[in-house]
């Protein structure tokens, strides 16, 4: 008798058991759109036009990048679906986009259903919390590409914008400022240079007595997702940009939304840095230079809009318990 797919290090149980595991937490997320369930080569997603006058799909594929060796280290694996789901949302819902559904891709190294079942516990949560479909995805055991005890992941966000409400910064003009709005922490970008300079003196389980909290549990903070503070903002009020710093900072991401010929002109004194920034500064003698490229350093979204409209912003933020700073504006 020859050797067999399991022997070769893919077990076709653990992934049947892997979707019976998981087909409830993604129905969880279904609302009256979703025309099929887990399970079919395809997810079928239906869309009333009717509420749409010129709709523009608009969609983001991304990944929670090294944050991954941390969950793997802390063997805890129910919030890095919160982060890619959080992080998706943001990029589309900056561009003015109502998300509609997400899907996922997951490979292991091993597949151990119940692992699966947390991640994907994760991606509910978020999905539930910002009003969207997990409809589909992929499970996939890749032994001898990964570790057995690792695992990558990427997600993919579709939302829908009216043309005319599209959200690209072309309307952003000399003197706009520039409003930013707290992070959570890391979100999902600067991993790899944080465990580089955090690792190297701590363990995980290290309790730091000027974060409150331990190195390991600060670095899984959840992806904090914006969508209704920008709905909130756009409903009320002539936004001409929005920008989610991700990889880049605030400069590189920002800029990415501000005509060619401005620029950029940050007050980065205005806001107090959170501490784990400053722990990773002061511990690896990083520069502000590489601190600003690398990190959010406590600001993990910023909208950019006419100074005749910053007072109602920072009115209406405020009432939605999400204070915005002003941070800089538009050269």
């Amino acid at each position: 008798m020859g050797i067999t797919y399991k022997e070769s290090g893919v077990s076709i149980q653990a992934g049947d058991e892997t979707v019976h595991r998981i087909k409830s937490l993604a129905k969880s997320t279904f609302n009256k759109n979703v025309l099929s369930g887990i399970g079919h080569f395809g997810a079928f997603y239906q869309i009333d036009f009717k509420k749409w006058k010129n709709p523009v799909l608009v969609s983001s594929v991304d990944g929670v990048g090294t944050k991954l060796k941390i969950a793997f280290a802390m063997n805890k694996h129910d919030t890095v679906g919160q982060d890619l789901v959080n992080h998706c949302v943001n990029d589309i819902a900056v561009c003015g986009a109502v998300p509609q559904y997400f899907m996922d891709y997951l490979a292991f190294g091993k597949l151990i259903p119940e692992k699966a079942e947390q991640i994907v516990k994760g991606f509910s949560i978020a999905c539930k919390q910002n009003s969207v479909a997990l409809i589909g995805g992929e499970t996939a055991e890749m032994p001898g590409l990964y570790e057995e005890n690792e695992y990558d992941m990427s997600g993919t966000i579709v939302g829908i914008v009216e043309k005319k409400k599209i959200i690209d910064g072309k309307n952003v003009k000399k003197g706009d400022l520039l409003i930013g709005y707290r992070s959570s922490g890391l979100h999902t970008n600067g991993y790899s240079l944080a465990r580089k300079v955090l690792l190297e003196k701590f363990s995980l389980n290290d309790n730091v007595e000027v974060l409150q909290n331990s190195i390991g549990n600060e670095l899984l903070k959840v992806h904090k997702s914006y969508l209704k503070l920008i709905r909130k903002l756009i409903e009320k009020i002539p936004v001409k940009a929005f920008s989610h710093i991700t990889g880049g900072g605030i400069i590189g991401n920002t800029k990415r939304v501000v005509p060619k010929n401005l620029h950029l002109k940050i007050n980065w004194n205005v806001w107090e840095v959170l501490p784990v920034f400053k722990l990773i500064q002061e511990t690896g003698s990083v520069a502000d230079e590489g601190m600003r490229e690398a990190f959010n350093l406590g600001i993990g979204l910023i909208t950019i809009v006419s100074k005749k409209d910053v007072d109602k912003v920072l009115a209406l933020s405020k009432k939605i318990n999400e204070p915005g700073i002003i941070i800089g504006e538009i050269n």
